[in-house]
């Protein structure tokens, strides 16, 4: 029987994930503005939710970390610098119809994840995982055969995002305060971004209802942080990762049904081989997660 804290768990990661996937609706919405204008007002109300939660919190502790070490700083400039991309990448894709390859990038994730952590961090793959990267590999040579060209938008997700796991494996703060140091990197920039828009082109000029969700971009960004940190505490890591693909799919599913983006068979072939790689990807870690633990309760059996 699933106890209390799983099922908490598992709720908050579902919260989490259904809000990053139905994200896109919250993009279409903001149409009035360009996507730099979003990114900019996205980091600067990020930050400034972030700090009144960390204040509740009275957590306060990251900051002498901060002052201490000049490299940790410069390493979360690495990862503003990706985030932003990534962030920017992302909204320009979902304004410009572009919202099934942006889930494609994220279904990739995973995988240039993995990648990156046997290149760059010398991490030992098992035989069923190079063969979940050989599929998802092949699944984009095939997307781009099809279509012509590199799914550069897919790509630049999955790497952007990638790079920057790799940079926040590396560093000891918890999730919200790294992208508070990472929103106060961007902060500056966005300021003056959105003084050079109030001052040329016009100016900003947009209804009350598009200044209102201008100004929720911060919980939007920080809600679903909040959850995620919560399910991490409560259930395994094995069990985030699958549930992980929820929001991709979601992203997917609005791409093709609510916003009527086209999706061809070469398209679904493509997706299947990166669908394929997952499930490979997956089973593998359960079995091995499952064999684990086997072996840890093997004395006590004894």
């Amino acid at each position: 029987m699933i106890n209390k804290t799983v099922l908490q768990g598992i709720g908050a990661a579902v919260a989490a994930y259904t809000l990053w996937g139905l994200l896109p609706v919250y993009w279409k919405a903001l149409n009035g503005a360009t996507a730099t204008e979003i990114l900019a007002h996205r980091m600067i109300w990020s930050l400034l939710f972030l700090l009144a939660v960390l204040a509740v919190r009275q957590q306060w502790e990251w900051v002498q970390v901060m002052r201490r070490q000049r490299r940790l700083r410069w390493t979360y400039l690495a990862s503003a610098t990706l985030l932003a991309a990534n962030w920017g990448i992302y909204v320009w894709a979902v304004q410009m119809n572009r919202v099934v390859e942006a889930s494609l990038g994220y279904f990739i994730n995973p995988l240039v994840s993995i990648a990156l952590g046997v290149l760059v961090l010398r991490e030992r793959l098992r035989p069923a995982q190079w063969l979940a990267i050989a599929i998802a590999a092949a699944g984009v040579a095939w997307l781009t055969y099809s279509a012509g060209a590199l799914p550069w938008i897919a790509l630049a997700l999955a790497l952007s995002f990638g790079f920057y796991g790799l940079l926040r494996k590396q560093t000891p703060l918890g999730s919200f305060e790294a992208l508070t140091v990472e929103t106060l990197w961007m902060f500056v920039p966005a300021v003056l971004w959105l003084g050079w828009l109030a001052g040329n082109n016009g100016g900003m000029h947009h209804d009350a209802g598009l200044w209102l969700l201008l100004l929720s971009t911060g919980v939007v960004t920080a809600a679903p942080l909040l959850f995620f940190g919560a399910a991490t505490q409560r259930i395994p890591l094995t069990t985030i990762g699958i549930l992980q693909y929820l929001a991709p799919t979601l992203q997917l599913l609005l791409g093709v049904l609510v916003y009527g983006e086209p999706f061809s068979t070469a398209q679904l072939i493509g997706f299947g081989a990166i669908w394929t790689a997952l499930a490979i990807y997956t089973t593998d870690s359960l079995l091995a997660t499952r064999r684990y633990r086997a072996t840890l309760a093997q004395p006590a059996a004894d």
